[in-house]
């Protein structure tokens, strides 16, 4: 699934999701808007539901968007099936599974909409408050697993969202500008008072120059009559996460060349050399970025099944 370490990629991801999050905030707002029509005697009910239809397209593009750049992507270990199981994905995981959740609950609204007419009418119209299900499920997503979730910017963002919905939604039911405005109010509270408190975001260190991090990957033999080559291939997954790749060009008495590359996640920032001394169970490297920075990287592990190793990575300037 991870094809791609671009930064691009996450990029996108990131933007189809903050995307999708809009027009689902526009699309539940219309939604009440419809269902209060007599309010809104200038608008022409046909209109506000072509809208509200396309609305509801453009939402389920985005999403569509969001899931399949993050499954490219390398930088977050996200599997087929952590995208679509709940609670099944190692990042943040009751935030992630929300995602999944709103997602799915969107689809299922789709396919509602799809065949309206053959539905009851009453099963439709109940089915169809699903959608304050999908938007609370995407707000509380955003805010506790977005990586852009304490960026004034996006705070922004959601406290205007969640202030909209709520006065819309309490106008809905009771028509009172005081109770509209006071959920407005306790909506942006909320939504600061979470960014800047306990779903405040921590990021990780950007092409750090020095880490320690585990690693997991595996090694490959393919030995010939005269010359063998060896690689080993592993993840690092710390708070800087990387790929390692080693190579070594074998003859039947000596080390006849050697290979290295340590890429550095989300950045694609490449550090490229040699290897210096090969152990057992690891290896000493040397590499140098395109800015003349050098890196001393030092890795040992262990086998684990087969030709699967497990260890350790040390990197400093």
């Amino acid at each position: 699934m991870h094809l791609t370490t671009s930064p691009l990629d996450w990029y996108v991801a990131r933007a189809a999701g903050v995307a999708a999050y809009l027009l689902l905030t526009v699309v539940v707002t219309l939604g009440m808007t419809m269902a209060g029509g007599k309010r809104l005697k200038r608008w022409p009910k046909f209109a506000l539901e072509d809208v509200h239809r396309f609305g509801g397209l453009l939402v389920g593009s985005f999403v569509a968007i969001h899931v399949v750049t993050i499954a490219l992507d390398a930088y977050l270990p996200f599997s087929l099936t952590a995208l679509l199981v709940p609670f099944t994905a190692r990042y943040r995981t009751v935030y992630t599974a929300l995602g999944v959740v709103a997602a799915e609950l969107l689809l299922a609204l789709a396919v509602t909409n799809r065949y309206r007419e053959r539905l009851p009418y009453r099963f439709w119209r109940r089915a169809h408050y699903l959608n304050f299900a999908v938007w609370t499920a995407a707000t509380v997503h955003g805010l506790g697993g977005g990586t852009d979730r304490s960026t004034p910017w996006l705070v922004a963002l959601f406290a205007a969202s969640v202030a909209v919905v709520l006065a819309g939604l309490a106008w809905r039911l009771r028509g009172r500008p005081a109770l509209s405005a006071g959920l407005a109010a306790a909506g942006i509270a909320a939504v600061v008072l979470g960014a800047a408190g306990p779903l405040r975001f921590s990021p990780k260190p950007w092409n750090a120059e020095a880490f320690r991090a585990p690693i997991a990957g595996r090694i490959v033999q393919n030995v010939g009559a005269t010359r063998g080559l060896v690689s080993a291939a592993a993840t690092a997954n710390g708070d800087q996460r990387a790929l390692l790749r080693a190579d070594l060009l074998l003859e039947p008495t000596r080390l006849d060349a050697t290979s290295f590359q340590l890429e550095l996640l989300p950045s694609g920032q490449l550090c490229t050399g040699h290897v210096t001394k090969v152990q057992s169970f690891g290896f000493d490297a040397r590499c140098r970025v395109e800015d003349g920075t050098r890196r001393f990287v030092h890795a040992t592990w262990t086998l684990v099944e087969g030709n699967s190793l497990r260890g350790e990575v040390a990197v400093h300037a």
